[in-house]
Formats: C-alpha cells, structure tokens, sequence
C-alpha cells in the first residue's frame, strides 16, 4: 500500500519532523510508535487499514525521518503529544481514533485526557496504566548508542538477541525484516539504529516524564472512550491482572485480546490482532 510523505514543523518551532499518509475514505487514525521504532513499525496494519480509513503514521522526534533533537531532555511523551497535536492541527483534523504501541500507547492515553472530544476509540498495543518493572528494566538495558552494523545480516542477528523472546517464532527472514523496519543504511555503507541514541538519556523508571507517576488516574478518565487493549501473550511489560484492572474499572466499551507466541510488543500484523481490530472497528461503525 503506497503513502505520502508529509513533513511538519514540531510544536516548539524547532525540527522538521515527518509522517506517512495513507489515504482512504473512512475515519482517520492516529498510529504511534513505541519508542525505539518508528512508522514503518505499522507496515502489517496500514497495509491492512488503508483505503478504508485515512491513516496519519509519525516518526517521533529523534526517530526514523524526523529530526533528532539537540536537546535530549526533550524526548519525553509530554513532549511528544504536543508535536502530535501540532500535527493534527495542521492537518486540519478534529476527530479521530488512536492506536498506540508502547510509548506510543501511554501518549494516547495522555492524548485522549487532554483533548477528550478529539478521539472516538483507543487501541493500546501492549501497554497499560500499570508498566511492570521487569520489562522496563529489559528495555533500558539495550537503548542507547551501538556500534553500526557492517551488514543486514549482523543487524537482523543483533535484533534477535535483543528481541528474540519476543518473536520465538520468527524466522531468519522475519529477522531480516524486522531489522529494516528499526534500522537504516547511511551514506557511509554501514546499518545503524533509526534513532537517536540520546533518547535513552531520559529513559528512567522513576522519571515522571517517561512514565507518568499515577497512570490510573488517567486511565480513570477514559471511562467514556471505546477501548481495546492488544497484549502479547508473553509480555514483561502488560500483565494479565493489570488487563483485568482496566476493564474492571472501565465502565464503557472495552475489548482485549492475546496474541500468542508474541512478547513485548505485537507487531499488529498477527492474524488474531487484526482480527480483533476489525472486530473493535465494526462495532464502533454500527
């Protein structure tokens, strides 16, 4: 499914930022990245999505297309949102649904609290208003600044290291799939993460920009906001129980499901994800 290019200015005024458009006829969405990723982390799902619904799909500050930024205490989700609204703005586009993975989940959850008649459903990809600790700790330990890769294949093999637990049926062409999707080929040859390596400098479990200190009080005012919550069957990160919480304390429409074989975080693409996404959408659209 072919896109557009569209570049924006972030909300600061600072950095040219970017996203992928895939036009269609229905309602638009929102798709954001966790935090290591970027737009092409979507692929499965916009090629699934698209004609049927306009899809808006960024690469956040520091990631994929858009810019890097000088300054790493700027990487953070509060910061993050405000360059979403500015691309919403400047889209001209006044409601939506939302489909966040990871930390693009806990920025739609912020989203959907700030600007309330904005957004008509949430689609949260293994994430919720409870982050275990052992996940989080796994993702410190491989984010930051790595040596460039001579070849895909050294790429999709580092991949693997890291994510392999999550992916225990991926195949080696999976790998090398997987790796083109969260990395890049510069100038000089060489295959590097997509991402700025600085956005690790923020990245801490008691640092309430990154996780917001009482994520159930905002997960308390999404009572009225139809919700499915994708989990990875595997996940460090989503527990069962706190699924649970979540319904239970959600009063409207809520939906989950597991996606098996997958860990932190599905990719959105498993037949059972969309599935349950088709399902979420049919049901919103009666």
């Amino acid at each position: 499914m072919t896109y557009a290019d569209h570049g924006y200015r972030s909300a600061d005024g600072r950095l040219d930022l970017y996203a992928r458009i895939y036009e269609g006829e229905g309602r638009p969405l929102l798709l954001m990245h966790g935090l290591t990723r970027n737009s092409g982390d979507f692929e499965a799902l916009a090629g699934h999505l698209a004609g049927k619904y306009k899809l808006i799909v960024p690469d956040q500050r520091g990631r994929g297309r858009s810019d890097h930024d000088p300054n790493p205490k700027n990487y953070t989700p509060a910061i993050y949102v405000e360059d979403m609204f500015a691309l919403l703005d400047g889209l001209a586009i006044d409601r939506m649904g939302l489909i966040g993975t990871s930390m693009g989940g806990l920025m739609a959850m912020m989203m959907a609290t700030m600007q309330p008649e904005r957004f008509d459903s949430l689609i949260l990809n293994d994430i919720g208003p409870a982050v275990d600790a052992t996940g989080l700790a796994r993702i410190q330990s491989y984010v930051g600044a790595l040596a460039p890769f001579d070849s895909w294949q050294k790429a999709a093999d580092h991949c693997r290291s890291v994510h392999g637990d999550s992916f225990p049926d991926y195949s080696a062409q999976d790998w090398q799939v997987f790796a083109r999707h969260v990395c890049e080929q510069r100038a000089d040859g060489r295959i590097y993460m997509a991402y700025d390596p600085a956005i690790s400098e923020g990245l801490s479990g008691t640092d309430p920009t990154v996780v917001p200190p009482d994520l159930w009080a905002i997960w308390d005012q999404l009572s009225a906001l139809p919700v499915l919550v994708v989990r990875g069957a595997l996940s460090d990160i989503l527990s069962a129980a706190t699924v649970a919480e979540m319904k239970l304390r959600h009063s409207g429409t809520f939906a989950a499901v597991d996606i098996p074989s997958r860990g932190h975080t599905p990719m959105l693409g498993e037949p059972e994800a969309l599935a349950a996404i088709d399902r979420f959408h049919a049901e919103l659209e009666k």
